[in-house]
């Protein structure tokens, strides 16, 4: 089946679980980050991902774009759903309840929420001094739980058929 990972990614830790994601997913998996194409193609796709990172409470601005710019055709493909974010418990759920329509929600196989990290070699010095003052973190740290992406990866490609309930 053929897969399409669309991303977008602040300080590169989206993009470090989407590449997992595509390991996890073989070949037919293709990576595209929202930045460098901000309106890729989804028609010869059968399942989507879309994944983006939380800042100041919200979704990347190029994830809700393509979202909403593709809305429709979103939801007649297998569609996955994943956000990283500083947060846990009940605040991480809100925020993957603001992140996406409620159609593609909806319309998901899959939703995940995975702990975001602080890589401040990837930042500018303002960034850098804010997110020092406004968090715990005073150097690089992940806490990425690869397990849980490989999980959530496990449940995309596992087939999906609607009328086995049917039966």
């Amino acid at each position: 089946m053929k897969t399409l990972i669309v991303y977008a990614t602040s300080h590169g830790c989206t993009e470090i679980i989407a590449a997992k994601m595509k390991e996890d997913l073989g070949e037919n998996t293709t990576l595209v980050n929202l930045k460098r194409e901000p309106n890729p193609s989804i028609a010869s796709s059968h399942r989507i991902i879309i994944g983006g990172s939380i800042r100041a409470g919200q979704i990347h601005k190029r994830v809700k774009t393509f979202c909403s710019r593709n809305l429709d055709e979103l939801q007649d493909k297998e569609l996955g759903l994943f956000i990283c974010c500083k947060e846990e418990g009940e605040a991480a759920s809100k925020q993957l309840l603001d992140a996406y329509p409620e159609e593609l929600r909806i319309a998901a196989k899959s939703t995940a929420i995975f702990s975001g990290s602080f890589d401040f070699s990837r930042m500018n010095f303002m960034k850098k001094l804010i997110k020092r003052k406004a968090s715990v973190a005073r150097q690089n740290n992940s806490k990425v739980d690869y397990e849980a992406v490989r999980k959530f990866s496990r449940r995309m490609d596992r087939i999906f058929n609607p009328f086995l309930f049917l039966a």
